[in-house]
């Protein structure tokens, strides 16, 4: 049972979270085949994506100047942060769902914070199979890497500051359906397309592009500016260097700005009626 006297602050909010989740996985773990199939299936299909790079760079030498291993790292990192992410709280693009099926005034009714509620809804461990597939293409790049005390700092803050600017993204623009109760496709364009783009070099698109994905989407933080640290590289874009250690500023920020939208949608919320 979920423990609602747990606390009230974030390590009260955390423990909530960890026990909504853990009944989740003890449901799924009842049908322990379909649990594992799931899971090698996820990780294959994403394995895909990597594998396409692979083929690709048989063809090629460089990518705008980036080797087959500089492009894993970057490939790594991005599904790697969104993997993370979306296995803690993949959960909230349903939230259109729920307020049409009316499972959101449920949740509102009980002693439990609603974000927490609605982050561990349905929580399944099969995406560890896309985890699993990041981590091992993250962890070959990183061999390649001439690693200093300074670089493995930036190399864990990167992974924890992608995974909350994925966050912030996930949260931020399921809560459009608040207004609109179905815009699933348009916040999977941010958080997968996002996620994608940050796959490859950023340097192949125009310096817009670039701009827009530092500025007004930050996903370029969540791999792009501190691989180019790991890689001891100058930006190719002539961006300043600064933003190479930019990300944590980037994932508190993106966060601070999904909550507050967050706030914004659940107070507009005047419930189905029904």
């Amino acid at each position: 049972m979920v423990d609602a006297s747990a606390g009230t602050g974030p390590l009260g909010h955390l423990r909530t979270y960890g026990q909504i989740a853990w009944l989740w996985i003890r449901a799924a773990w009842q049908y322990p085949t379909s649990f594992v199939l799931l899971a090698v299936g996820n990780g294959l299909i994403t394995g895909l994506d990597f594998i396409g790079l692979w083929i690709m760079f048989a063809h090629l030498d460089t990518l705008a100047g980036f080797a087959l291993h500089e492009v894993a790292l970057l490939y790594g990192s991005a599904s790697l942060a969104l993997a993370l992410a979306d296995t803690a709280i993949g959960s909230v693009e349903r939230i259109g769902a729920y307020i049409r099926t009316g499972r959101l005034d449920q949740m509102m009714t009980k002693p439990v914070p609603l974000l927490v509620q609605v982050c561990a809804d349905q929580f399944t461990l099969r995406r560890l199979g896309r985890l699993t597939q990041a981590a091992a293409v993250f962890g070959w790049a990183c061999s390649y890497v001439d690693w200093t005390p300074a670089r493995v700092l930036v190399a864990v803050s990167m992974i924890v500051s992608g995974a909350l600017v994925f966050f912030g993204l996930f949260v931020g623009f399921s809560c459009i359906q608040f207004w609109t109760t179905d815009a699933t496709e348009l916040a999977n364009a941010f958080t997968y397309g996002g996620a994608t783009v940050t796959q490859y070099p950023l340097n192949i698109f125009p310096r817009e592009v670039l701009v827009g994905l530092t500025f007004v989407v930050p996903v370029a933080f969540v791999n792009w500016y501190p691989c180019l640290f790991l890689l001891g590289r100058p930006d190719p874009t002539g961006m300043p260097d600064a933003l190479q250690l930019a990300s944590p500023l980037a994932g508190v920020l993106t966060t601070a700005a999904a909550l507050l939208v967050w706030r914004t949608g659940v107070r507009r919320y005047t419930s189905t009626g029904s």
